[in-house]
């Protein structure tokens, strides 16, 4: 799969790079991001797109096998009886490319980014 390269200035453009059923996924991403954050700013930080409230709010990117998915430590441990299922890290969330994202969790743990954000 071809990766966004440091020339991506915006979202759409990083999402432009992907093939079309992942640049659906990467697009419904986005939207449930923007209605759980309708304050914050796109951008491209860290060659991911990247939502800004008062700082980095979340990040995303698309990879051969999952979706990454990054609201911070503090989105990960705030949730993480929820994301049992799947594999995360310190600051990381991987969704399989081949499955369908949890929309309705993202949407509780972007809401939980903002409210820290905006303290």
């Amino acid at each position: 799969m071809k990766v966004a390269t440091a020339k991506t200035e915006s979202i759409d453009d990083y999402i432009a790079t992907f093939p079309r059923e992942v640049q659906a996924t990467l697009e419904k991403l986005r939207q449930t991001i923007q209605k759980a954050a309708p304050d914050a700013t796109e951008k491209i930080s860290y060659q991911m797109p990247t939502f800004y409230l008062n700082g980095n709010l979340v990040h995303f990117a698309a990879y051969k096998n999952h979706i990454g998915f990054y609201p911070a430590p503090s989105g990960i441990v705030a949730f993480q009886d929820e994301l049992k299922k799947y594999k995360t890290s310190k600051g990381a969330i991987q969704f399989p490319i081949d499955e369908a994202i949890p929309h309705a969790l993202v949407k509780k743990i972007v809401q939980f980014r903002v409210k820290e954000n905006t303290k």
